[in-house]
């Protein structure tokens, strides 16, 4: 199962949609259109403005797919919603290009726009269709014969387990969920799944498993008494880039809080780690992509000079890197300009303070204004960080602010940000109880995620730094 290949089915197929209905469209106006309104044959000519929507019309279509979130979750399509989305999407997007590409057009009488409106939807909407539903639909069909499936874990292991296990490995139209085990509960009676999964281990052991047996799906199947561990499993779980499905009670049912759109499957509601919009996170992302490309262009030479200080008053490297957790508890190596003496740690991890002796005189200039951080814009076009998001630590630190604080991993729901409101709050954190000092504001950024706030944070960030007030 290739997801990469997936993406570049329907992205080269989105792209030729919207190339064929371009010069489908640019040779119905000049053929019909347009004689209309001079009384005489228009020679088709492919002119530079012709050219140029070849160019630009593929790309503003495929940015809008990428925004909207698309090309995310390929293999788990609905054609009915696909259908949809691509009628509404098709919609707007052809209102933008009549507005800016096609109202200064010549035509005879107004009637002509509506013309032009609606021949440019039923082009794009019907290229752009046909060719995804013969994607989707092929897709599905290999789903339906178990060719394409997915890496599924049952966490639970009694009467409700078996019975949700049985269901969805006996559907008429199976939903592509490839069973691989079991993980145990206290009290549980393992023999009842055991003769049909293996048990992969117990609930402390969760993380470990859902990474060695690559999970992708997890389905929650606890009894009702059961429901305290509820939080437990979802704290370490929500974290995981993991679809959670859970069994609803009949009181769900009853009263009115459960909805599914499944109508052969198993009664299963999705159990969303989702914190923005579909649309607001894929901005938020071409938003870090673009800025962090604009900042970087824009400060280099800043970086330059800094780099030359750096290499001229102290001995070791302009670069300084170091291995931090991020999005769903995954390492990666930030890296900034070295503010510090070389060797700093010696090994043995250790938090600097406001009048640390191991800063150098150029370190403590660029740590007040921030300009230390430069390189992360790399951490962040890569796809590691964002702009605004909690501040990654290291796991020496997460273990110990875990232990006082067991509901700092939610934050690793996050990509983590160059800045964060706990960071244009407190600045750099000099010990473990400063950090859980400003894990407070993180969890209200948790809560309240938005591209509001982002840029209401990257605005206080930036009046920080130019005024050299970090810490």
């Amino acid at each position: 199962m290739n997801k990469t290949w997936q993406v570049v089915k329907y992205l080269t197929f989105d792209i030729l949609a919207a190339t064929i209905s371009w010069v489908v469209f640019f040779i119905y106006r000049k053929a019909i259109i347009e004689p209309q309104r001079f009384g005489i044959d228009i020679p088709i000519e492919f002119n530079h403005r012709f050219y140029m929507g070849l160019i630009f019309i593929p790309a503003f279509w495929v940015t809008i797919y990428y925004i909207t979130g698309f090309y995310k979750n390929i293999y788990r399509r609905s054609r009915l919603i696909e259908l949809w989305n691509t009628i509404t999407i098709s919609l707007v997007g052809v209102i933008f290009i009549f507005f800016t590409l096609i109202l200064d057009d010549f035509i005879h009488t107004y009637k002509n726009y509506y013309q032009l409106f609606f021949t440019l939807f039923i082009l794009h909407f019907s290229f752009t269709y046909i060719f995804r539903l013969i994607i989707t639909t092929q897709t599905v069909h290999k789903i339906h014969r178990r060719k394409i499936g997915f890496n599924t874990l049952i966490i639970g292991s009694n009467e409700k387990a078996l019975n949700i296990f049985n269901e969805m490995s006996n559907q008429k139209y199976p939903a592509g969920n490839l069973f691989v085990g079991f993980v145990g509960l206290e009290k549980n009676n393992d023999a009842l799944l055991s003769k049909y999964l293996p048990k992969l281990g117990n609930f402390t052991e969760l993380t470990d498993i859902i990474q060695k047996n690559r999970i992708e799906e997890v389905v929650i199947a606890i009894e009702t008494i059961e429901h305290k561990r509820l939080s437990e499993i979802l704290t370490v779980i929500e974290n995981r880039q993991v679809t959670i499905w859970g069994i609803p009670d009949l009181y769900d049912f009853l009263s009115g809080m459960v909805k599914t759109n499944t109508i052969y499957g198993s009664p299963l509601i999705k159990i969303s780690n989702g914190l923005m919009p579909g649309w607001q996170e894929n901005t938020k992302r071409l938003l870090d992509v673009t800025l962090s490309f604009a900042a970087s262009v824009i400060l280099f030479p800043v970086f330059i000079a800094l780099a030359i200080i750096i290499k001229a008053t102290s001995k070791g490297p302009i670069f300084y890197k170091q291995e931090r957790i991020g999005r769903f508890g995954k390492p990666f190596c930030i890296y900034k300009l070295r503010s510090m003496v070389a060797g700093a740690e010696n090994g043995t991890p250790a938090l600097s303070s406001e009048n640390d002796g191991r800063i150098t005189k150029i370190g403590k200039f660029m740590r007040k204004t921030h300009l230390d951080e430069i390189p992360q814009f790399y951490n962040v076009i890569i796809g590691d960080m964002s702009l605004v998001g909690p501040r990654p630590e290291r796991q020496y630190y997460i273990d110990q602010i875990v232990k006082k604080a067991p509901h700092y991993t939610h934050l690793h729901k996050l990509r983590p940000g160059i800045t964060s409101w706990g960071q244009v709050r407190y600045g750099y954190a000099s010990d473990v109880d400063e950090m859980l000092e400003r894990l407070p504001y993180d969890m209200m950024y948790l809560k309240n995620i938005s591209l509001y706030i982002d840029f209401k944070i990257l605005i206080y960030t930036i009046m920080v730094s130019i005024k050299g007030r970090g810490k």
